[in-house]
């Protein structure tokens, strides 16, 4: 298990830092997790999961626009970083149950080899691969998160 703190910077950008306090990139976890391609976030709501992903999207150098895909399910960024091809965002949040996942296809875009960042998780969780790497994001009191990453 790792955990890294994350933040909002004085310039409103958001800030990553490691168990040293150093300051990282979004793609630094991507990079510490390869060759690992499908992320499940898991956190309350108004933890940060959509904001990380956008981070994580504009990193990988997307110039798509990224929000969370509440009503569409599935958003598909293309990206640059730190390989060329799509990203998929799902919010599985409004799903009734693994029927509708798989009713779109979800275990195509799963297991295409490319990146998938996944909100509300444990709604499709019997279909994720077994070596989905979680990330929970966990409001503090003080406003920081803790951003902790288990299956690496």
């Amino acid at each position: 298990m790792i955990t890294y703190t994350l933040q909002k910077s004085e310039n409103s950008a958001l800030l990553l830092l490691n168990e040293q306090g150093q300051a990282v990139s979004a793609l630094d976890v991507l990079r510490l997790a390869e060759p690992h391609r499908v992320f499940a976030f898991d956190g309350q709501m108004g933890a940060g999961k959509t904001t990380f992903i956008k981070q994580l999207c504009q990193e990988m150098g997307t110039t798509d626009v990224v929000n969370s895909p509440t009503f569409a399910i599935v958003n598909v960024y293309d990206v640059t970083r730190p390989c060329q091809g799509e990203v998929y965002h799902f919010d599985c949040y409004r799903l009734k149950d693994i029927r509708e996942a798989m009713d779109f296809g979800a275990e195509e875009y799963l297991y295409s080899g490319n990146y998938c960042f996944i909100e509300w998780p444990d709604k499709i969780e019997p279909i994720l691969p077994d070596d989905t790497v979680y990330i929970r994001i966990t409001p503090q009191a003080d406003g920081i998160r803790l951003l902790t990453i288990d299956n690496l």
